[in-house]
């Protein structure tokens, strides 16, 4: 279809008339414009030449969107919207209203991009965060799990019906058996009904913490930021290697704030009495039990345990 730019350079020849009459021809003569004058029979010749431009880029917009490219190369004005025309009655006249709409692409964009606003990653992939899910798959995948896949979509039903809980869950297991996508699949559930969430590498995450002590406001941000977020997951804890530092001022610190307040959820191939002795010994001081019981005064009474059985899928297709 011409563009009515290329149209409108020809005003000065004397064919402009002509080929003005005839894009108003072909306009009439569309599907679209025709059902708009059958759906509004008050709509004069006057306010359908008057609004020619608008029921041009309605037609052009509507003919795009029926071959769409995909949104990265919508080729319409406005990427990701579409024209619509409606008619309205402004001081007793029908006028043409043109208004830019978006378009199904666009909303499911902007959907995702919400939800992906709302969760944040410490050194875990965030492909698993954003992949789509299929609950059947998940349920079915594994039939070992199947008891413990049910007691996380329970969690995040109540969470959805009832709001958000003080207790979170502990997912034991061992390696494979799909812990990490399991809570990555809470997050991404619960982040389309708004809540934040926060997703954390506790290996890479305590390695990390290094650097971090030379550049405080960066801690600072981070250590308020899992403090504050909805949810959050210290995903594989118990593979870290500790020291007192990070076990007693920051680790101690995120959990002394969220306890009664926010819950808190794990991942781990340890039970929690294992955890608790791994907690209790750090490369520095060696074993100091109270100081692991500390922090497990702060992780224990405030998640329910699930063991995530099944077989080690890492590699499988």
């Amino acid at each position: 279809m011409e563009s009515l730019g290329q149209i409108l350079s020809g005003m000065a020849s004397p064919q402009f008339r002509r080929r003005s009459e005839e894009l108003a021809a072909r306009l009439m003569s569309e599907p679209l414009v025709q059902q708009l004058r059958t759906s509004h029979p008050e709509l004069g010749d006057d306010q359908l030449t008057i609004g020619m431009a608008k029921l041009y880029q309605y037609v052009k917009d509507n003919r795009s969107c029926s071959q769409c490219p995909g949104l990265d190369n919508c080729p319409n004005n406005f990427q990701g919207h579409f024209t619509k025309v409606t008619v309205e009655e402004i001081a007793g006249v029908p006028q043409l209203i043109e208004r830019q709409v978006p378009c199904a692409k666009q909303l499911q964009h902007d959907r995702e991009s919400a939800i992906k606003s709302r969760i944040h990653s410490f050194y875990v992939d965030e492909r698993v965060l954003t992949e789509g899910y299929d609950e059947a798959e998940i349920l079915t995948k594994d039939g070992v799990r199947a008891p413990a896949v049910g007691q996380v979509f329970r969690y995040i039903n109540e969470t959805k019906n009832k709001g958000l809980m003080t207790r979170g869950l502990y997912l034991e297991g061992n390696f494979g058996t799909g812990k990490t996508f399991l809570m990555c699949y809470m997050l991404h559930e619960l982040a389309k009904v708004g809540y934040s969430g926060v997703i954390v590498y506790m290996p890479e995450f305590v390695e990390d913490l290094k650097s971090m002590m030379q550049d405080n406001q960066k801690l600072k941000e981070t250590v308020e930021m899992m403090k504050g977020t909805d949810l959050l997951i210290f995903d594989d804890i118990g593979a870290e290697n500790l020291n007192p530092w990070t076990r007693d001022h920051v680790l101690g610190s995120i959990l002394n704030y969220r306890m009664n307040r926010k819950p808190t959820f794990y991942t781990s191939n340890y039970s929690l009495n294992m955890l608790e002795k791994h907690l209790g010994f750090t490369s520095k001081d060696g074993e100091e039990s109270h100081k692991g019981q500390r922090l497990m005064d702060r992780i224990a009474p405030f998640v329910d345990v699930v063991a995530v059985g099944g077989i080690n899928k890492r590699g499988k297709v």
